[in-house]
């Protein structure tokens, strides 16, 4: 068995030792320390040592691991520029707002987090009154990513700024009267106040990371200079456990994002219990930065432990905050000073000897309450060096105790997430520690008071002119007034009316030649972002990287191996694509980026992200949600969409359910275009609606869902007749009329509606010409481009009638008079069509691929499936036979006849 202790073998034992006397003086150094001093004290020589070859440049292995010790030593710590105790005031007042709020709203039972905003609040407040630049600083200002369970320290300290009033405080987490706050940031339900929603945990490091790197992207490709915006992530310790929270951290350190720092405050607790109870999860996050390659600071003890420090001249003070794990660290939190003396200082004699020089009080201030996030001179220091550092993105680990300053009930205690309120009696011991001038008698009737120092007092004053010489308030989402963009030339839309003759062409090669037309374009084309996740070539999209440029900041320091092909793998600096590499989850991170820069950096960028379509909303529908709470825009589309139409590729490919998972989504306009001239239609009119000019109460914030197929079908060119335009956007209009497809059916046949989405009109349409043919029954065939735009358009008349008002849903207006029962097919689960069953007046009944997917041709999927032409052609005769309009004899003729 293999000592995990021994030296292990590295690269450096391959090459010969150029002088093998001079490497045995060096072991031997070491080993003489070991021995006459100890192992600690060589340990320590050695980290010291790696530490400075780090710093001269010398290339080493990093140490993963430094000592459970602030990075920054006190000696070296800058002052703070302002007035400490003015702020210190200002951060009472913010504590007891957000204290305030929660308890006064908990008597409603809407709950609320006090807990996460105590432990942090100088985390937040230093950045506040030094570093987070506003919206009128240079470029866009800073992007700050808030931790969701803090959110009501922000909004107390909007209140202390005059942004809200106490009405808005006691109306949190109650929004329905209009005048509500929002339980956590939520930029829909707040616009002005909140850029980015986080509380879906993972997904705040994740987004600040890929904003970061879109912040470049915009730079490098002289869309807008932001090189001076800051990305600040503040997240928990807890939350790292998510793998999305460390999912691109590579990639910042890659990309040098020295525009983002990560602040987590390490309180040690999660949601239950302890972080890393049996161990360390500041150590661990310390490792796992640094294995990355991030810059790492941690801010672990205030300044009482400075005293302790100074005694340790053994190490043992360092070596036994090494070894206490973090259950315990809480556990001292809660106890007396005989309990610690007796566990923490009795476990080493040195220790021991120390602890006799400590009074009690001196104990319990150190373990109590003194810890680096809880001070501001330790946090600006983190901060200064932060933002200073260059050539790698930061973290700063900052140790804090959950609940602190909310009494001896809250702090550490296990249980303080789900802690809703104070006692009158605890809110005056909290009054007495913050020094609030709060009397007894603003305690009318057992109701806690918010306090305000007054809209002109010295408080206030200081914290506007802060905030003024920053560049305003923060955080602050500012919609700005952009000018509509101009409508693309028509010709690129137009060119798809004609229909692409004999030419097979899928409906995925359809919209990327669209794409290509569009990019062209002299005043939008810039302003596309192209996002793919490794699979462009998949979707016929290589054609593209030498014309535009796949994005790198280093741009292309190799020669491509296809250097000498028209269509060569080009990298650039200001390369307009975004390829991600194998991860929809970072590209759709991407996307919320790019569809919300109009907001966060005041320039309309118009993203499209095309990834295979079972790999979309099943596996990032949790982002999507985040896009449309976020008012992002674009469009997101699906290729190689539904349950058959990809060949061999089997249960784990076939998408037969992203239309359900995406109508969930009030923000998501889902469409299913059938032909390419659907297409162009669509995407015509979601650039008008998020980009032109909005109609009177059209909303602007929603994004496009388009699926797009692989299959190669010919492309007819586009009916003529009013009303085919609107009605692609609206999802339904007539295709074709038996009569009008030139299908012959005997005078006075029975009649029936076929209505098909996507790549099923084929087979739709495959079936209409059997009815015909072989049953002499005459179809009609319609094209349902959106399912779930007609089921919303239908909603919508259904609440209108309710307040009185008379509106028809447009799925009955445009099936009106039309004869026979409605068949859908769809090549998704039946519930997608099934979304307007009880809108349609006729008999309606559905075809789907319900189930798994399997492995097989196109042809054997659907009859397995149940949606191929013959399986249409019966389900229709079925239908009619009960209505007495053919014989009922026929449909089993029909199931014979096809082998079904």
């Amino acid at each position: 068995m293999t000592d995990p202790n021994a030296i292990q073998p590295s690269a450096l034992d391959q090459l010969p030792d150029r002088d093998p006397e001079e490497t045995a003086e060096w072991q031997a150094s070491l080993d003489a320390v070991a021995r006459e001093a100890g192992p600690h004290r060589a340990a320590y020589l050695m980290r010291r040592t790696l530490e400075r070859a780090e710093a001269g440049g010398i290339a080493l292995p990093k140490l993963l691991e430094t000592d459970y010790v602030n990075t920054i030593p006190t000696a070296a710590e800058p002052g703070v520029p302002g007035d400490e105790a003015m702020e210190s005031r200002i951060t009472a007042w913010n504590r007891w707002n957000a204290a305030a709020m929660v308890t006064r709203g908990s008597k409603y039972g809407v709950g609320g987090h006090i807990a996460t905003f105590a432990s942090a609040a100088w985390l937040y407040e230093t950045g506040f009154n030094h570093f987070f630049q506003g919206k009128e600083a240079d470029g866009s200002g800073d992007q700050l990513y808030i931790q969701g369970h803090a959110s009501p320290g922000i909004y107390a300290r909007a209140f202390l700024d005059g942004r809200l009033n106490e009405g808005h405080l006691d109306n949190f987490r109650q929004e329905s009267g209009g005048n509500g706050l929002p339980s956590y940031p939520h930029p829909r339900r707040l616009p002005w106040l909140w850029e980015f929603p986080t509380v879906s945990m993972g997904l705040g490091p994740l987004s600040a990371i890929y904003q970061a790197r879109f912040n470049r992207y915009l730079t490098n490709r002289t869309i807008k200079d932001v090189s001076a915006s800051h990305v600040w992530a503040f997240l928990g310790d807890g939350e790292m456990d998510e793998p999305e929270s460390t999912a691109a951290l590579a990639l910042a350190a890659r990309e040098e994002l020295d525009n983002l720092t990560f602040v987590i405050n390490c309180n040690l607790q999660r949601l239950d219990g302890p972080v890393r109870a049996n161990f360390k999860i500041v150590q661990e996050l310390e490792a796992q930065f640094r294995g990355a390659g991030w810059n790492v600071i941690k801010t672990l003890w205030g300044s009482a432990w400075d005293e302790l420090f100074q005694l340790d001249t053994t190490g043992a003070l360092v070596r036994r905050l090494r070894e206490v794990p973090d259950a315990q660290i809480q556990t001292y939190q809660t106890r007396d000073a005989a309990y610690i003396r007796a566990d923490f200082f009795g476990k080493d004699p040195a220790l021991a000897e120390m602890a006799k020089l400590l009074s009690d009080d001196k104990i319990l201030e150190c373990f109590h309450l003194s810890r680096g996030g809880h001070e501001a001179r330790k946090v600006y220091a983190a901060y200064k060096a932060a933002v200073e550092h260059k050539g790698a993105p930061t973290v700063i680990l900052a140790q804090t105790v959950k609940g602190h300053t909310l009494g001896e009930g809250f702090a550490s205690k296990n249980a303080n997430h789900q802690m809703k309120k104070l006692t009158v009696d605890e809110f005056k011991t909290m009054r007495d520690l913050l020094d609030l001038p709060i009397k007894d008698s603003d305690f009318a009737d057992g109701v806690v008071p918010y306090g305000h120092p007054g809209a002109d007092s010295p408080e206030v004053r200081y914290l506007q002119e802060r905030r003024a010489a920053l560049g305003g308030p923060a955080p602050a989402r500012r919609t700005h007034a952009l000018a509509p963009l101009p409508a693309p030339a028509e010709k690129a839309f137009a060119s798809f009316d004609k229909g692409s003759g004999s030419q097979n062409v899928a409906t995925t090669m359809a919209f990327v030649r669209l794409v290509k037309d569009l990019v062209r374009d002299k005043e939008t084309g810039r302003r596309w972002v192209p996002i793919v996740p490794d699979e462009a070539r998949t979707f016929g999209m290589e054609s593209l990287f030498p014309s535009l440029g796949i994005y790198s900041p280093k741009g292309q320091t190799y020669e491509p191996v296809d250097r000498d092909q028209l269509m060569y793998y080009k990298e650039a600096k200001n390369g307009q694509i975004l390829n991600e590499g194998i991860t929809e989850a970072g590209s759709m991170a991407d996307f919320i980026a790019a569809s919300t820069a109009y907001a966060t950096h005041g320039e309309a960028m118009i993203p499209f992200y095309i990834f295979y379509s079972m790999f979309g909303w099943q596996r990032t529908a949790d982002q999507m949600w985040q896009l449309g709470d976020q008012l992002g825009r674009g469009f997101l589309v699906g290729a190689t969409a539904g349950r058959t139409t990809l060949t061999g590729e089997g249960l784990q490919h076939a998408d037969g359910h992203s239309p359900v998972i995406a109508a969930t989504n009030p923000a998501a306009l889902t469409y299913d275009p059938a032909f390419a001239y659907e297409i162009a239609v669509v995407v015509r009119e979601g650039l008008r609606r998020m980009y032109g000019e909005a109609k009177p109460g059209e909303d602007q914030n929603v994004f496009y869902y388009l699926t797009v197929y692989n299959e190669p079908m010919p492309q007819p060119a586009k009916p003529a007749g009013l009303g085919i335009d609107e009605g692609i956007v609206k999802g339904l209009y007539r295709f074709n009329t038996a009569e009008s497809a030139g299908v012959t059916a005997p005078a006075n046949a029975p009649r029936i509606q076929l209505l098909g989405s996507g790549t099923a009109i084929h087979w739709t349409l495959q079936a209409q010409r059997l009815l015909a043919e072989e049953w002499g029954v005459a179809a009609d065939v319609w094209s349902a481009t959106s399912w779930s735009e007609l089921r919303r358009d239908a909603l919508e008349a259904d609440a209108a009638l309710l307040r009185g008002e008379e509106r028809v849903p447009y799925v009955r207006q445009a099936l009106q008079g039309a004869e026979g029962p409605v068949l859908a097919v769809s090549d998704y689960m039946r519930q997608v069509p099934d979304q307007i069953a009880q809108w349609v007046e006729q008999d309606w009944s559905s075809l789907g691929a319900d189930g798994f997917g399997l492995s097989d041709t196109r042809e054997a999927a659907r009859r397995h499936f149940g949606v191929d032409a013959e399986s249409i052609v019966v389900a229709a005769l079925a239908q009619l036979a009960k209505r007495g309009e053919v014989k009922a004899t026929a449909v089993k003729e029909a199931r014979e006849k096809y082998g079904l």
